[in-house]
């Protein structure tokens, strides 16, 4: 396994390096120390408020194609450091290096969609009862606070920055205390690609810090925040008084549901491979496996078979299928739930806590674990774990399968596996999420929008429906005599 420290590395504000609070990063996978960062304070917070907003107007004035010709070079610029990147990745969130250079190749295409879709951006002309010419315009909103959590840091930085920017917005990116150092790569690729200084502040720093000043101050036009419900619920209250645009990507408690007509021998591993993937730190990790009662044993066989065929190891070994978790804590979190499973009178199936492997005792791991005998109130099937860990439950009839998916109050992703295609249209409508997939356990695609309903958010990032969620629509009539 890697070790060693990376460098000391300082905040971002408007542009410049700066030093703060000094925070150690620690490696999950060694336990040792990885880098020291810089954290911003409040001082910093207005700084680079104060720095946006002055910028502000000369970057919406900017051409959009100027706007997307930055952002295309910004892609660029990722390219050209990605190895670097997906180690930083792979070694600060403990994600395998195969699934942390995927997640930098994300990130670019997302630069690279944007630096087109801006040219897409239009308003109307509407037909109004009065004689005259009616125009609906799409501006920028202002500053943008964007808000990053630490299972995909570098993906879901861009796939807010770069809409917020594409359309005329200056950005200020907070990167999750625990993952901020690709954040701080990528405002250093942005300011290269020509954005204006003042347009770029990435600020690392503890949520109820430096979060929640961007989400109150009255200079943040707009907020957009991905992480947990209970910390978006408080987004959402800090930008209240003052009428602030919000948008959240929380939770998911997602399902995959298994109909006795699907290929058993795809849906099986990618049924595992949704709930194991980056340990199970994904929010639309399809942790609730819902399978009709006519082939549970058959599905359980093969399910149970790809769940002990999942490497977990050293992220930078390329072999390494799931790495540790993103710290001790986390990792203690995850085995409550384990517990608390087994004592509601779930039957436990595979793992249920760290590896035997003496290799892996210095990091927060966690075996791939697999619940039988679940009923859907209990607490591990109705709160998001945020961990390696898969409750499966039966179902009779489509009905039931319907209801049982719905029987959460988050609504982010889910997949449906069916060769029925009818089937598979009835019950996509029937579910109550925001993004599903049938045959597929794909839920993001830079293209698309995606989002959640319920309790797991508002409004939609990706596609070019971000790209209009960072612009205000003002209407201007011009009469005619």
């Amino acid at each position: 396994m890697a070790t060693g420290e990376i460098e000391h590395v300082q905040l971002l504000v408007a542009g410049t390096r700066i030093s703060g609070q000094t925070r150690a990063l620690i490696e999950p996978a060694t336990g040792g120390l990885l880098a020291h960062v810089e954290e911003a304070t409040l001082e910093h917070v207005d700084e680079a408020l104060a720095r946006a907003t002055e910028a502000a107007p000369g970057w919406a004035a900017t051409p959009a194609s100027r706007r997307g010709a930055m952002l295309r070079e910004a892609a660029r610029g990722l390219e050209k450091r990605a190895e670097e990147l997906a180690r930083l990745e792979a070694r600060s969130v403990g994600k395998p290096i195969r699934d942390a250079r995927a997640e930098v190749g994300g990130a670019i295409a997302a630069l690279d969609f944007y630096a087109g879709a801006v040219a897409t951006l239009e308003g109307q002309v509407l037909p109004v009862s009065a004689p005259g010419l009616d125009l609906a315009l799409r501006e920028p909103v202002g500053v943008c606070a964007l808000i990053v959590p630490w299972n995909f840091p570098l993906f879901i930085a861009v796939i807010k920055a770069a809409p917020a920017l594409a359309a005329g917005n200056p950005i200020v990116l907070k990167p999750a205390e625990l993952t901020p150092l690709s954040a701080l790569v990528l405002g250093d690729v942005l300011l290269a690609a020509g954005i204006p200084a003042g347009c770029v502040s990435v600020l690392p720093g503890e949520g109820p810090v430096v979060g929640a000043a961007l989400a109150a101050d009255p200079r943040v036009a707009k907020v957009s925040f991905t992480g947990s419900t209970d910390v978006g619920v408080a987004v959402l209250r800090a930008a209240a008084p003052k009428i602030g645009r919000v948008a959240l990507e929380l939770g998911g408690k997602s399902s995959n549901l298994i109909f006795a007509d699907a290929d058993l021998d795809v849906a099986a591993p990618a049924a595992a491979a949704a709930v194991f993937g980056n340990a199970g730190q994904d929010c639309c990790a399809r942790s609730r496996v819902l399978v009709q009662r006519t082939v549970l044993e058959a599905f359980l066989e093969r399910f149970l078979e790809a769940t002990d065929a999942v490497r977990v190891g050293d992220p930078l070994d390329e072999s390494t299928d799931m790495g540790p978790l993103v710290s001790r804590s986390h990792q203690e979190r995850v085995l409550g739930y384990i517990e608390d499973g087994g004592r509601a009178g779930a039957t436990l199936l595979r793992g249920g806590g760290a590896p035997a492997d003496e290799r892996l005792a210095a990091g927060p791991y966690v075996e791939p674990t697999v619940f039988g005998d679940v009923a859907s109130r209990m607490r591990i099937a109705q709160e998001e774990i945020f961990g390696p860990v898969a409750m499966v439950i039966p179902f009779d009839d489509e009905e039931e399968a319907v209801a049982l998916a719905n029987d959460v109050d988050l609504g982010l992703s889910g997949s449906i596996w069916t060769r029925d295609l009818s089937r598979a249209v009835r019950v996509a409508r029937g579910v109550r999420s925001g993004a599903l997939s049938v045959n597929s356990n794909q839920s993001v695609h830079v293209e698309a929008p995606f989002g959640g309903v319920k309790r797991s958010g508002l409004g939609r990032e990706l596609g070019t429906e971000a790209l209009r969620q960072y612009t205000e629509i003002k209407n201007v009539y011009i009469a005619v005599d």
